[in-house]
């Protein structure tokens, strides 16, 4: 039986890794304003936090702790449920286009980002060179965005928010106590949910990988499931899937990239039976609606939904 206490931990684990990230997001962006900083270096550095904040604090706590495979089944877990989960659910509603100005340059790059990702793993360990390369590929796709080659719409909406808040408006001891909060919740909230996740594993009798791919990957995901969702009920959806690419994108290239500066992860055999299998095909699935230029409706979404449950599953399964 699992531990009430230990539900309340990741509840409340996931509640300040949401909310740390949010005024994080927040001073930096009343920071920027006070300094009048470009809205695009703002903008960049507030889609980067914004999008791979609290992934990246759970996987680096995690790789620190012992708990690497947490780490990586956190990616891969959160990448299918961006996928399956955080696009089946907006589309019940409202379909998504797939025929948006730039889109299919920046599925190309999640797909060949995803295949990279997949080939290493299959090839060797996940060391400090991998990290190396991860980031400054993401160096690469971030030039490319901010000189407009290739559309981040996350990034279009920091920017025309930045336009749109008034300057004087932040006090530098607002500023201070907005990023404040946000750097101590982040690793306070990463420590209980890593704690309560390595606890809950053993409670279910599952592996911590298994662990990793469902509840955190399911938590961190819900952010971006419950703003695609209002998205769709506005019938504003159509940015969801931009956003989807560019949270897959940073979360290999972001979240594993910067922990892999910190330590190696040997990759667990588990994941290369099935899950990056997963990981790949949702990819693939994207890159293909994209280049057929297909919108992803109902049936879809039912698609997408019926495979996300048979997937999480299997996990406890098999």
């Amino acid at each position: 039986m699992i531990d009430f206490i230990l539900i309340l931990k990741l509840i409340a684990g996931f509640g300040l890794l949401v909310v740390g990230g949010d005024f994080l997001v927040r001073g930096a962006l009343a920071f920027g304003v006070k300094r009048d900083i470009s809205p695009l270096i703002v903008g960049v550095t507030v889609v980067a936090m914004g999008t791979s904040a609290p992934e990246m604090v759970v996987s680096v706590l995690s790789a620190m702790t012992g708990h690497a495979q947490i780490a990586v089944g956190n990616v891969i877990g959160s990448n299918i449920a961006n996928v399956l989960l955080v696009l089946g659910v907006p589309v019940l509603i409202h379909p998504i286009t797939t025929q948006q100005e730039g889109l299919r340059d920046q599925v190309y790059w999640m797909l060949m980002v995803t295949l990279g990702f997949t080939l290493v793993c299959l090839i060797t360990d996940l060391n400090f060179w991998v990290g190396i390369a991860m980031l400054a590929s993401l160096a690469i796709f971030l030039q490319q965005s901010v000189k407009g080659s290739i559309p981040l719409p996350a990034l279009n909406e920091v920017t025309e928010e930045l336009d749109d808040l008034p300057k004087g408006n932040h006090s530098y001891l607002r500023i201070a106590g907005l990023i404040g909060f946000g750097v101590l919740a982040l690793p306070f909230g990463a420590d209980l949910v890593v704690d309560a996740g390595a606890t809950l594993a053993v409670s279910l009798g599952v592996s911590e990988s298994v662990i990793g791919l469902s509840v955190f990957a399911l938590g961190t995901s819900l952010p971006e499931l419950a703003s695609t969702t209002v998205a769709a009920v506005y019938r504003n959806s159509d940015v969801a899937l931009g956003n989807v690419l560019g949270s897959n994108l940073f979360n290999i290239l972001a979240v594993l990239g910067v922990t892999l500066m910190l330590t190696d992860i040997p990759v667990d055999e588990a994941f290369l039976r099935m899950d990056i299998w997963v990981m790949m095909g949702c990819a693939t699935l994207l890159w293909l609606y994209c280049i057929v230029g297909a919108s992803i409706g109902r049936v879809s979404g039912i698609f997408f939904l019926v495979g996300y449950v048979a997937y999480i599953s299997s996990l406890f399964t098999g």
